[in-house]
């Protein structure tokens, strides 16, 4: 991408969003070189003013607004807000970095995690997908041994935490813990009364629910699937062996994955942990164990217990924690736009 010396045309569209809005604060904070600022939404939100580190700016109705003269996109709007509209930024010049499902699956379309695959970013054709969070944290782990020792399986299970479904899910964990504290000892010993659930299948306040996203094929769910297939698309292993749990768990931010990981040769702790430490955006926690309250409003991805496996020997087993709403999401998609930027 050519610079621009006066800045470059950035939107975002999906502004409204607590991605949208993490976008926004992490463009000011990275000193993103934005030469204008547009942000777009629903028609819900069109007209309301929004203050920012470039000015007050309005929010415009994405269904009306002119693409022209955007340089890059930062969408965060949903799959279907991003087929119908994507294309037609990318057709006016813009390169649009998106963080929705609706292009990772594309063979002809890079799915890109910043310090993991950057080189995949610079072969766009005007849309660069952004993976999904779970599997973007496992990863920023994962990676670095991949490419030390040849990854050939395995095993993820993910404890997700609610804002990877939205605001309102995050108002309902609240709501029903504060429901539950009205009678704890039902929590203990049975007969507690049904809160009001319409976010999840089953309540999530002081919860877990082995089941995160919805039902796809031969009982897995489309959460499991993304981190099997993005996992291959990323590390460019199609046959790389992945067994998949996502469990929801009532936790605000952050999103964990425990995995288990078998290599072309034996790993050792040691070579292991001097892998991860040398992967820009991670923080490896040797003595310490990492939890989503750590992660929480940081940049980087935290891996702790890192040991052997015992099932098989040479294989490292460990836990990754990150921010979903940052480098799960909005962080990531700006750390593309730099990469593009630098090139």
């Amino acid at each position: 991408m050519k610079a621009k010396p006066g800045g470059y045309n950035v939107a975002i569209v999906g502004a409204t969003g607590a991605v949208g809005r993490t976008m926004l604060d992490i463009l000011a904070s990275r000193e993103f070189p934005v030469g204008s600022l547009r942000l777009l939404a629903s028609s819900r939100s069109a007209g309301s003013v929004v203050e920012t580190a470039w000015g007050d700016v309005t929010i415009e109705d994405l269904a009306i607004a002119d693409p022209a003269g955007i340089d890059i996109a930062l969408f965060s709007a949903g799959a279907e807000r991003s087929r119908a509209f994507a294309p037609a930024f990318a057709d006016t010049g813009a390169v649009v970095i998106d963080n929705s499902s609706a292009f990772r699956s594309d063979p002809t379309i890079p799915l890109v995690v910043a310090g993991v695959n950057n080189h995949a970013a610079l072969s766009h054709d005007g849309i660069i997908a952004n993976p999904n969070c779970t599997t973007m944290v496992a990863l920023m782990g994962v990676a670095p041994l991949a490419r030390t020792a040849g990854l050939r399986r395995m095993t993820a299970t993910s404890y997700q935490s609610v804002s990877g479904s939205g605001m309102a899910a995050m108002d309902e964990l609240a709501d029903q813990v504060a429901w539950f504290q009205k009678d704890r000892d039902a929590l203990i010993f049975g007969g507690w009364e049904e809160p009001e659930v319409t976010i999840y299948a089953r309540p999530i306040g002081w919860n877990v629910i082995p089941f995160a996203g919805d039902m796809a094929e031969d009982g897995y769910t489309n959460e499991e699937l993304k981190l099997v297939n993005e996992s291959r698309k990323i590390l460019d292993l199609p046959d790389l062996a992945v067994e998949p749990t996502c469990v929801r768990v009532p936790v605000m931010v952050g999103h964990g994955i425990a995995a288990s990981c078998y290599f072309d040769r034996p790993l050792g702790v040691e070579e292991a942990i001097e892998a991860i430490q040398g992967s820009p955006g991670v923080q490896v926690w040797a003595d310490r164990v990492a939890t989503p309250l750590d992660s929480a409003g940081i940049d980087d991805v935290l891996v702790s217990r890192i040991r052997p496996t015992l099932s098989e020997p040479g294989g490292i087993s460990l836990w990754a924690v990150g921010d979903n709403l940052r480098k799960g999401a909005a962080l990531n998609t700006i750390e593309i736009a730099e990469i593009l930027i630098a090139h």
